[in-house]
């Protein structure tokens, strides 16, 4: 199956995501493109599980457009709370906070619950959608621990908080480039990658 059409959609909205995808997909093939561009997209409700938030949105994203997309659904898994926020993070502690604010908001729960574990990981399921064809998912897994206090500037989410397992610096004090090399994030979308490579997909 060929794909004429040279531009790939990346679903989200969210711009540091946008830079982020489009640093680790990129492609001579490929022109990447944002929502931002097609405001006529309309997503179902979110489910439970990052695959199928993934799965979804690529999906639709593709049906609706007619482009070959590309989304993800991320999210921090903190052991002592159980794996929350999981595929809540970027809504969780409620509607319409920042990320300083979810960020904070998780800091008090841990702080409530006294002397536990920091331990948690950052989970992303990327998933690559052909109009009229066959779909593809790829998960990508970051080990590590959470400061006490948010830590750098750079980055989004919950970056400030988490230090990769091996490192002592947060993401959010790392480059782009060298997170992109060891974050869940990156893992999952190399793995896209490689099929948006394949001839078969794009002329």
């Amino acid at each position: 199956m060929k794909i004429r059409e040279n531009r790939v959609l990346i679903a989200t909205t969210n711009l540091g995501k946008l830079e982020e995808f489009k640093r680790i997909l990129e492609t001579p093939k490929c022109t990447f493109v944002g929502l931002d561009e097609f405001p006529q997209v309309k997503f179902p409700p979110e489910g439970q599980s990052y695959f199928e938030n993934a799965r979804i949105k690529a999906r639709t994203a593709a049906r609706q457009t007619g482009l070959v997309s590309v989304a993800d659904d991320s999210g921090l898994e903190v052991l002592a709370l159980g794996g929350r926020p999981g595929p809540l993070s970027a809504r969780y502690g409620g509607p319409g906070l920042s990320d300083f604010e979810r960020s904070a908001y998780l800091l008090s729960e841990l702080e409530t619950l006294g002397s536990v574990s920091r331990l948690a990981r950052f989970v992303c399921v990327a998933a690559l959608a052909i109009p009229d064809g066959p779909s593809f998912t790829e998960k990508g897994i970051c080990r590590g621990v959470l400061l006490q206090e948010a830590s750098g500037t750079k980055g989004f989410g919950y970056d400030p908080l988490f230090v990769p397992e091996g490192h002592e610096r947060s993401f959010a004090e790392f480059s782009k480039n060298e997170k992109n090399q060891i974050s869940h994030r990156g893992i999952a979308l190399r793995a896209i990658s490689a099929h948006l490579r394949k001839e078969s997909f794009l002329s």
